[in-house]
């Protein structure tokens, strides 16, 4: 479906959180934000490329 930037906008609503990540080769970061884009943690959650990190 073809959806413009305001129309994704529109489809996050109060029942939504958004996260974001940035897949590293050795470490990841990932932080959560609920549909008024406030943040749900001061730091961003850290974990590795291995069993361990994955397993939280």
């Amino acid at each position: 479906m073809y959806y413009t930037q305001n129309e994704k906008i529109l489809q996050v609503g109060e029942e939504k959180i958004i996260v974001g990540i940035d897949v590293g080769s050795e470490k990841h970061y990932a932080r959560a934000f609920d549909w008024r884009g406030m943040e749900y943690s001061k730091k961003a959650y850290v974990f590795t490329n291995d069993a361990e990190g994955f397993a939280g």
